[in-house]
């Protein structure tokens, strides 16, 4: 019985124990609302029951606090901690009773009663009571009723509430629940990360939970500049009429003006539109009685002084008949050369027609050989002569008539400028050095000289004399190349141009760089630059422009250029499919020239191998009733096949087809074109039209005592087939030969008999 009992005693122990740990773990927990009344039980109960209660001290001590919320001693005042002050209080001894309650007090409350008999010291602890505060919530931190946003800043509403359950924020934008890419929320916080027009409008912050819920709102108005609501359209109108382009726009603050503009320059700026515009309060703006003048692009631009203003364009056209505009008084025209005499016109709709005057009469084009009219309406002259001088008008005309004649202009001959002295093809001089070239010519009034240089402008100076020449001081490498002497006056220009070679430099930079790639090599080939007037030579720079397959950036290489191979040069070692730069590098004695522009090409892409045809395998043959059986197995081709060749041989002889139009999905096959008592050695290739595999391994075979295959001599077994039948073919062809050859002798002798008889008889 012994170890039974301590069995028992044990379990009941644990027991005991596990009761004690889930009881001692559950808090008492005590709840109530803000503002309400409290009270909390100390569940020690007081020793001596029944007897006389001893000295004692009760505490209630809360977790986190260094001081007691309540301490009493006997029949004195309690002690309170500050922040309870006047709304805590100790009932039925040892209750204690908390009255308008805030949220703050909500934490782990704990009753001791400390006894103060000597004889029994001791302490008595309680355990924790957690009191819960229930409260609705109540916001810390909102918005204010009425923000302000600029279009494109970001903004943020920030919503902070408290209660107990902590409350659930959400925001609603004019009363729908706000979702969206164009928002954050974080900790109740509304960020927009640009705000535009349409964020303006009543926010709603709504924080709840089990308690109640509360509500802020904000509105929000976003300032800006103008929006453009009605733009201004394309308009068509016949002169003298009134214009009206329509521009609306909204605005935030509204304090808004409207400009407008005439291709570019304000309305009130144009000295012909001044008096006849006027822009309405609407934005509307009002052309009175519109001339052709007014056509063109106006623009509407509405502002409100906050960052940049709207713009909406629209094109005013003003109809009407053909109009010549202002005639130069005098028209001059090169003796010897081309001439125009232009009517300038303004005409909408298009013009259709120019009617010239010539000396007050109609201008009658046959008249004048190479004179031409222009679509424009301008009198082209091929060569202008005595004919072309005299008074011109002209009259426009388009689908709605004409404004008139236009005003007089004189045509008169003058003489195209000439040069006197003329600079050379080319000039050659030392780096350095002075050149001066001539460009002179003569002329009343003397016309103008200029100097330019063909291409890239030159970097260094130069000066044209007072006589036209052309002053290069010091000569430079950069004065290298073609200069053109332009010499004009009113009626033409004549241009003369030379060529500058500037000697004792280094070379100038090759051009028109041109690489042509293969798979693994490029034909680079370029134009040499000018060498300075020494010889030069040249290095073909390259760089591959794809990262290596260690990760390191790829650099430049160079490739010497051999003489003999002139301008051009074959790279070789390059990767296939990859992208590489070529710039190529003159030198000479001198020095270094500089690069070429950089030409950037692609290699191309490496050749597909050919796919191989495999041939059969497992060929093996079998001698049967109907003759020989040969068998294989189809290889598993890449590509698939159209049949295959069967071959055979005799005795190590040449290979020949016994057949070339196998079946590709066969297997097994009688061989023909075999021969009795004969060995042969067979094999298949397989096919795919033109293309053929390799042949298959080879299998023997016997036609021994095989009557289904024709006999043949033993001669002929040891004469290959091909050899056999060009015997055969000689021996035909020298029979034939034989036959025609005694045939001929017997005709001849036939012949030769009838002559001796004939002569024979005349004798006679």
């Amino acid at each position: 019985m012994g170890p039974k009992r301590d069995y028992f005693l044990d379990v009941t122990m644990v027991m005991a124990l596990c009761l004690l740990w889930v009881t001692h773990g559950q808090k008492p927990e005590v709840r109530a609302k803000v503002g309400g009344v409290v009270e909390m039980a100390c569940r020690l109960p007081l020793p001596y029951a029944g007897a006389s209660v001893p000295l004692h001290v009760v505490e209630w001590v809360r977790q986190g606090f260094d001081i007691p919320v309540l301490m009493k001693f006997g029949v004195y005042a309690p002690r309170v901690h500050p922040n309870y002050e006047g709304r805590v209080s100790l009932v039925r001894n040892t209750v204690l009773r908390v009255k308008g309650l805030l949220i703050e007090d909500q934490g782990l409350y704990e009753c001791r009663i400390l006894l103060l008999d000597k004889t029994t010291d001791e302490t008595r602890n309680g355990t924790w009571t957690l009191l819960s505060v229930t409260a609705p919530p109540i916001f810390s931190k909102t918005p204010p009723p009425v923000m302000e946003a600029l279009v494109g800043n970001p903004l943020s509403l920030a919503c902070v509430a408290h209660g107990n359950p902590p409350p659930t924020i959400t925001w609603a934008k004019d009363g729908t629940l706000i979702e969206g890419d164009k928002v954050e929320f974080l900790s109740g916080t509304l960020s927009l990360r640009a705000v535009d027009r349409e964020a303006g409008g009543q926010y709603e912050c709504l924080a709840s939970n089990a308690e109640g819920n509360v509500t802020h709102v904000t509105k929000l108005k976003v300032k800006g500049p103008p929006v453009i609501v009605i733009p201004p359209k394309d308009t068509s109108l016949n002169m003298t009429q009134d214009a009206q382009l329509q521009c609306q726009a909204l605005a935030d603050p509204p304090n808004m003006t409207y400009v407008w503009q005439r291709e570019g320059e304000n309305v009130y700026h144009i000295e012909a539109l001044k008096s006849r515009v006027k822009i309405m309060v609407d934005g509307t703006l009002l052309i009175t009685r519109i001339t052709p003048g007014d056509s063109g692009n106006y623009t509407c631009m509405p502002t409100n002084g906050l960052l940049t203003p709207p713009t909406a364009s629209a094109n005013l056209t003003v109809t009407h008949p053909a109009q010549a505009l202002l005639m130069p008084p005098q028209t001059y025209l090169p003796t010897g050369l081309g001439g125009l005499v232009s009517c300038p016109v303004r005409a909408q709709p298009p013009l259709l027609r120019v009617d010239w005057t010539k000396d007050g009469q109609p201008l009658d084009l046959a008249m004048y050989p190479g004179w031409t009219l222009t679509s424009e309406g301008s009198v082209f002259m091929a060569t202008a002569n005595d004919d072309a001088t005299g008074v011109y008008t002209c009259t426009p005309y388009n689908s709605y008539g004409t404004m008139g004649q236009s005003g007089p202009t004189t045509v008169i001959l003058q003489d195209p400028p000439s040069l006197s002295v003329c600079p050379r093809k080319e000039y050659r001089q030392e780096v350095g050095r002075m050149l001066v070239i001539p460009c002179q010519t003569t002329g009343d009034p003397a016309p103008s000289i200029t100097w330019s240089k063909v291409g890239p402008a030159t970097r260094s100076q130069y000066s044209v004399a007072a006589n036209g020449s052309l002053l290069l001081l010091p000569l430079s490498k950069d004065h290298q190349g073609e200069w053109v002497c332009s010499v004009t006056n009113r009626v033409a220009t004549v241009k003369a141009s030379t060529l500058i070679s500037v000697l004792g430099t280094s070379p100038h930079a090759a051009t028109l760089v041109s690489v042509t790639p293969g798979v693994k090599q490029a034909n680079v080939s370029w134009e040499p630059g000018f060498d300075g007037g020494y010889t030069q030579k040249f290095t073909v720079w390259l760089k591959q422009m794809s990262v290596g397959d260690s990760g390191e950036k790829q650099e430049w290489l160079s490739v010497p250029v051999p003489s003999s191979s002139g301008s051009s040069l074959q790279v070789t070692g390059l990767v296939p499919a990859t992208e590489y730069q070529f710039s190529v590098l003159p030198h000479n004695k001198v020095g270094t020239g500089p690069f070429s522009e950089i030409a950037t090409t692609r290699t191309l892409n490496p050749l597909p191998r050919r796919a191989k045809l495999e041939p059969p395998t497992s060929l093996s043959a079998n001698q049967s009733l109907a003759g020989i059986v040969l068998q294989w197995s189809a290889y598993s081709q890449f590509l698939p096949i159209t049949g295959f060749v069967l071959q055979s041989r005799t005795e190590q002889g040449e290979w020949f087809n016994l057949d070339e139009d196998i079946g590709a999905n066969r297997s097994v096959m009688i061989v023909p074109g075999l021969r009795k008592d004969c060995v042969y050695e067979l094999r298949l290739l397989s096919r795919r039209g033109e293309l053929l595999s390799e042949p298959s391994p080879s299998v023997n075979v016997s036609t021994m005592g095989m009557d289904m295959y024709p006999a043949t001599s033993r001669f002929l077994e040891f004469v290959p087939e091909p050899l056999l039948a060009g015997v055969m073919g000689g021996v035909g062809f020298l029979c034939l030969a034989l036959i025609l050859v005694l045939g001929t002798v017997c005709i001849f002798s036939h012949k030769r008999d009838q002559r001796r008889r004939k002569m024979t008889d005349g004798e006679t």
